[in-house]
């Protein structure tokens, strides 16, 4: 069990949805001071493994909770050359729990075997200890999602910007056999270099059957391909690309290509309908479309779409990706507090959702999101007939 406060003495804590990527609507826990106000979190020193919140994880300090979702918590950590990290340690219960601790191990796997310059590096990773942890690079910013709740769509320079550094992430994801499986706005960090690619936790190998067992949908069905509903253990490397389509329309209009309240409805749509591409600038709309084309085949490869984007490497030395991004006057990234619904469904977590936008006032993302491998209810059956 996670430990408690118990101490009738100690100030009460109140609860609050922390979003960061990677949990079902995150259930996380934040102290207030006597005026109602914010607290920061406290550790004790030699927390052992059992403790909620951690002194340490392998040889890191952990300073203090980024968020935090139904899986683990994300720290911000440094190391003892003083190099700070994004921890994501596992909650104490998950620990427990041989079939999370192989989900987890195959998280450490996929992150560990992709490298380039559009995704967070992992630094070190512990899946046998007893709160299995992985370390990635701290990298200052918010993700797409928070951007886009709190400035807006994005500009046509910008989301060409986005487009060449997802599709450059999704080529080194691709070429080591890694099919990420739930790219969308929350995994998605936006630094002043470009866009990183987070959290794989659902990722898995091309020719991996794990966790696509029948009643099972792995994903967040405003971002999963028609193949992922229909045919899950056929899933690969172009249902990444389906899900850029959709995640390339939410950072231009500020919406999915398929909008409904209900997931139901959101896979039928994604299964049988056109996507609503208007808000889409017309330089990018077409290839937008290809992206989200029904048929795996008829997608275009990350290759692709480098070569159409070509004329966006010109920018990268002479513009900040997101000018606004800066760091505050004490040194740290920005916060961008998110709040109400979930802005990578719309409608707050779904039977299918496998994770959430923006965490509730916990800072920036910046490295691998708490895991949300969990199993969900049996979703739509989109064929007719």
């Amino acid at each position: 069990m996670r430990s408690r406060n118990t101490d009738a003495s100690k100030p009460p804590r109140s609860r609050t949805c922390h979003r960061l990527g990677s949990g079902r609507r995150a259930r996380g826990r934040t102290a207030t001071d006597s005026t109602g106000g914010p607290m920061a979190p406290q550790r004790n020193a030699g927390a052992n493994a059992e403790a909620e919140l951690p002194e340490y994880a392998g040889h890191y300090r952990l300073d203090s909770p980024l968020g935090s979702g139904g899986m683990g918590v994300v720290h911000l950590a440094r190391s003892t050359s003083g190099l700070r990290l994004a921890v994501k340690v596992v909650h104490a219960e998950f620990a427990r729990d041989p079939e999370f601790r192989g989900r987890f191990r195959q998280e450490v796997r996929a992150a560990r075997k992709v490298s380039g310059a559009f995704t967070a590096p992992v630094v070190d990773a512990d899946p046998e200890a007893e709160r299995p942890w992985m370390a990635t690079l701290f990298i200052p910013g918010p993700t797409l999602a928070e951007h886009v709740k709190r400035n807006g769509p994005m500009d046509s320079a910008q989301l060409r910007r986005l487009t060449a550094g997802l599709a450059e992430a999704l080529r080194d994801i691709h070429r080591v056999g890694v099919v990420h499986r739930d790219l969308k706005p929350s995994n998605v960090l936006l630094a002043e270099d470009g866009p990183k690619v987070i959290d794989f936790g659902i990722s898995r190998p091309k020719d991996s059957e794990l966790r696509t067992e029948t009643g099972k949908l792995i994903g967040t069905p405003p971002f999963m391909a028609p193949e992922q509903f229909r045919r899950p253990r056929e899933v690969g490397p172009s249902a990444d690309i389906f899900a850029l389509g959709s995640v390339l329309v939410h950072a231009a209009t500020g919406r999915g290509p398929f909008d409904s309240e209900s997931p139901y409805v959101v896979a039928y749509q994604v299964v049988h309908d056109e996507p609503d591409l208007t808000g889409v600038p017309d330089d990018l709309a077409p290839l937008v479309r290809r992206c989200l084309a029904k048929e795996p085949d008829d997608r275009p490869s990350p290759d692709e779409l480098m070569r159409e984007l070509r004329s966006v490497a010109a920018s990268y030395d002479t513009r900040a990706f997101i000018p606004a991004q800066r760091t505050g006057t004490d040194g740290s990234p920005h916060a961008y507090p998110g709040t109400g619904p979930d802005p990578d469904s719309g409608t707050g977590p779904g039977p299918a959702d496998s994770g959430t936008g923006p965490d509730s006032g916990s800072g920036p993302r910046s490295g691998p999101g708490p895991d949300r491998g969990h199993d969900s209810p049996p979703g739509p059956e989109p064929e007719r007939g």
